[in-house]
């Protein structure tokens, strides 16, 4: 994963921090700011937040895929986007709310798996 590089996402209004990771052990493949955040403690409550959707749409028999789940706290958006070369890692991205355009942001993070190289 040398080539694996997360600065591009800090150019997003208001970015506060990014991970990028494995959704089925809840590591931290690679992170990215977070100041006073513990990205990695994110990281893991994180996979559980997407592995227990992941179950009710199941259970929904709903026949679709989740592109982005939002957390939208009083000061912060948390932005959890399952990449859609492998379903198994997610990216998770900190933004402040006072300075973040939310589309955009959901824009750019879609741009964004296009640059990622796992070789």
């Amino acid at each position: 994963m040398s080539k694996l590089n997360l600065e591009g996402l800090s150019q997003i209004a208001g970015f506060v921090g990014v991970a990028l990771v494995d959704g089925d052990s809840g590591m931290a493949m690679a992170t990215l700011g977070g100041g006073s955040l513990n990205l990695e403690v994110a990281s893991a409550g994180n996979s559980d937040v997407l592995r227990s959707k992941r179950r009710v749409a199941e259970q929904l028999a709903l026949d679709d895929a989740i592109e982005d789940i939002l957390i939208s706290l009083g000061k912060q958006y948390h932005i959890i986007r399952p990449l859609e070369s492998n379903s198994a890692l997610f990216l998770y991205v900190v933004l402040d709310r006072a300075r973040a355009n939310l589309a955009m942001a959901r824009h750019e993070l879609k741009n964004f798996e296009r640059t990622l190289d796992f070789s």
